[in-house]
């Protein structure tokens, strides 16, 4: 078996991880197969549902960092999709996930005759540099120490001073990036996911611990009982809190008024892949910033997830979620 090419795509919650990989699987050679293990702080596996759009070969990791409890559910999904021969691998783990373990793993003997480990590639919002929140956190600061390429996404939305701060603070890492990087909407370059790897330094040492680490899995996998509209899950750790609702593929949301309370909700990070009257939507929610994308998912289950470091009222927000369900479809 040949070594497959592999690159992991990292950043903090928000900054654009997979808007990222969406406009490379868009742009990758149509002759390749590529393949992509995702890692979900939340455990209802959104992302999954939106990448799975561009035909790569995907498998999710929910519930918290993928590198802990000794590595195991990341080895299933690796293995799992090594299998497949896909030409490339990505791996996006989690927004408050750190590299460095999933790094150790890659280039474990394991893994020395499987995978080729090419280009740490950290995606970020340049609007974090002016906030203390980001530059204090630990893993926010070795995602970019352990990156080979740094990305600033989002420069249509930030300021001139913001792109200053998000340059001064790049080039003063040592070793130096092997590439630097500004974009929209997430069109990293493909010519970077082949930039060559150098051995980094990460400044911390990895310590997550998540409250229900011991029952991850590699693929979120949940039956509704006859009748059943919804199951919730909840995950904590790092200091952040996240809950998620996966309902019944027959129920319908209201577009507008599920979009009203993503834009007025204070959570810190809120997705979604919800059945609406419109079809299939997917919204991205960073600060009550709301984007919508149409996908083409059918008979497919809702899924909801909000982040926060907050604990909010859940138990308020499912009654919200359940009242805004569309009478056509109880």
């Amino acid at each position: 078996m040949k070594r497959i090419p592999t690159n992991i795509i990292t950043g903090f919650l928000g900054a654009g991880k997979t808007t990222s990989i969406l406009s490379l699987l868009a742009r990758k050679p149509e002759n390749e197969k590529w393949a992509v293990l995702i890692n979900e702080f939340g455990n209802v596996g959104v992302d999954g549902a939106i990448l799975s759009q561009q035909g790569a070969i995907i498998k999710e990791v929910p519930g918290g960092c993928m590198c802990c409890v000794a590595g195991l559910p990341m080895s299933v999904g690796i293995n799992a999709l090594l299998a497949q021969k896909p030409d490339r691998l990505l791996l996006e783990p989690t927004g408050l996930g750190h590299p460095k373990e999933v790094i150790r793993k890659l280039t474990s003997g394991m893994y020395k005759d499987y995978i080729d480990l090419r280009a740490t590639i950290t995606v970020v919002d340049p609007r974090h540099f002016a906030d203390t929140a980001y530059t204090d956190n630990s893993n926010f600061q070795d995602q970019l120490a352990l990156a080979d390429v740094v990305v600033a996404n989002k420069i249509d939305e930030s300021t001139e001073y913001d792109l200053i701060a998000f340059e001064h603070f790049i080039e003063s890492c040592q070793p130096a990036k092997a590439a630097i990087g500004k974009v929209q909407q997430g069109e990293l370059e493909l010519s970077w996911l082949d930039v060559e790897r150098l051995e980094r330094e990460a400044q911390h040492s990895h310590h997550h611990h998540h409250s229900d680490s011991a029952d991850m899995a590699p693929l979120p996998d949940f039956e509704l009982a006859p009748g059943q509209v919804f199951i919730r899950k909840e995950n904590s750790g790092q200091g952040y809190r996240s809950c998620g609702w996966f309902f019944a593929a027959d129920q319908i949301f209201d577009f507008s008024q599920l979009f009203t309370l993503f834009s007025k909700i204070s959570a810190q990070r809120v997705k979604a892949v919800v059945n609406t009257e419109r079809g299939c939507i997917a919204f991205n929610v960073v600060n009550q910033v709301v984007s919508v994308n149409e996908l083409s998912l059918d008979g497919f289950e809702s899924r909801i997830e909000f982040i926060d470091k907050e604990l909010l009222p859940w138990d308020e927000l499912e009654s919200i979620l359940c009242s805004i369900i569309r009478k056509e479809s109880l």
